[in-house]
């Protein structure tokens, strides 16, 4: 099994749609610190598990200095934004979504115990 991960800030903006609602129902943003999982059996024709640039473009490219409530179709938690992206990226598997330094989400694609 082969395994890669990539790692990148994005800076964005957005609003949660709490109930009842909070201060995270107001516009602010995060430097959010990503870390995207990637594995798989064989490599592909060029000898990648997932590349590197096209993980950047689907990913950071999409979400970088935007408004998430605008290009995301729901609520845009870093539990929903960590399930959006593994679905971006080919051969991922988890991903890691850190909002602030004492708040991280991640999401395992087909969890089993031990996978953290």
């Amino acid at each position: 099994m082969y395994y890669v991960s990539k790692k990148f800030e994005i800076a964005a903006s957005h609003r949660l749609q709490t109930e009842p609602p909070t201060k995270c129902s107001r516009l602010h943003g995060h430097n959010y610190r990503v870390e995207i999982f990637c594995r798989s059996e064989e490599l592909d024709a060029n000898g990648m598990v997932a590349d590197f640039g096209l993980i950047k473009a689907r990913v950071f490219d999409a979400l970088d200095h935007r408004d998430l409530n605008e290009v995301l179709p729901f609520n845009p938690t870093s539990e929903n934004i960590a399930r959006w992206i593994c679905g971006q990226v080919p051969h991922c598997y988890k991903v890691s979504v850190q909002e602030t330094s004492g708040n991280t989400a991640v999401y395992i694609k087909d969890f089993v115990p031990g996978d953290l």
